[in-house]
C-alpha cells in the first residue's frame, strides 16, 4: 500500500508540475519592462493546487519544477533560480497551513471547513509571494545580475504589481478548483496513509 502511494505522490505531481509549466508557459500575458519582462500567468493557480492536493514538498515540488523549466525555455531563463526557490516556498507554505495545520485530509466532506483552510493556505503563500518577489527580485537583479541598483528598484516595483495581480486570481482560481476536486479526492490512493 505504501509503494502505491509513493508512486500515486510521484505521478500526481509530475501532472502538477506539467500543469505549472502550462499555466506559465501557455496562460501568460508578458509585461515588457525596458530590457527585462514581468508576466501575468496561471502557473500559481496549479502551484497553489499541488500544494493543497499534495501537501507541501510535492507541491511545491511541482510548481519548481514546472515553472522553473517554463521560465528556462520561455525568454525567462535568467529568472528560473528565482523561481524555482520561491515556487517551492509557495508550496511548503500553502501545503503546511493546510494539511499540517488545517487538517484538510480529515475534512473533505466538510466543504466550509476545506473552504476555510484552502483559502487561508492559499492566502498566506500568496501573500508571502508578493512580499519577497520583489525583494528577491532586487537583491537578484542588483547583486547577481549587475543590473544598477535604480534600475532593479524600479524593476522590482514593476514586478510587485503583476505578483499582485497574479496572487489574487491564484488564489481565486485555486481555490475554486481545489473545491471542486475535494469531494473526489479522498477515494484517490495520494490521501491513504
Amino acid at each position: 500500500m505504501k509503494q502505491h502511494r509513493q508512486i500515486a505522490v510521484l505521478s500526481t505531481t509530475a501532472l502538477l508540475a506539467a500543469l505549472c509549466f502550462i499555466g506559465f508557459q501557455f496562460l501568460r500575458i508578458d509585461i515588457p519592462m525596458g530590457g527585462s519582462k514581468t508576466a501575468i500567468h496561471f502557473g500559481n493557480t496549479f502551484c497553489i493546487l499541488a500544494a493543497l492536493i499534495l501537501g507541501g514538498l510535492p507541491g511545491g515540488l511541482a510548481g519548481a519544477i514546472g515553472m522553473g523549466l517554463a521560465d528556462l525555455l520561455s525568454g525567462y531563463a535568467a529568472s528560473a533560480p528565482k523561481t524555482f526557490i520561491m515556487k517551492l516556498a509557495i508550496g511548503m507554505i500553502a501545503g503546511f497551513i493546510a494539511h499540517k495545520r488545517g487538517h484538510i485530509r480529515e475534512h473533505l466532506d466538510d466543504r466550509r471547513y476545506v473552504l476555510k483552510w484552502s483559502l487561508l493556505a492559499s492566502c498566506i503563500a500568496m501573500l508571502f509571494n508578493v512580499i519577497v518577489d520583489p525583494v528577491l527580485s532586487y537583491v537578484y537583479k542588483n547583486y547577481l545580475l549587475g543590473i544598477p541598483s535604480e534600475a532593479a528598484k524600479i524593476l522590482a516595483s514593476w514586478s510587485a504589481l503583476s505578483t499582485f495581480i497574479n496572487a489574487i486570481t491564484t488564489v481565486v482560481f485555486a481555490v475554486m478548483l481545489f473545491l471542486a476536486l475535494s469531494s473526489r479526492l479522498k477515494h484517490l490512493a495520494i490521501f491513504h496513509r
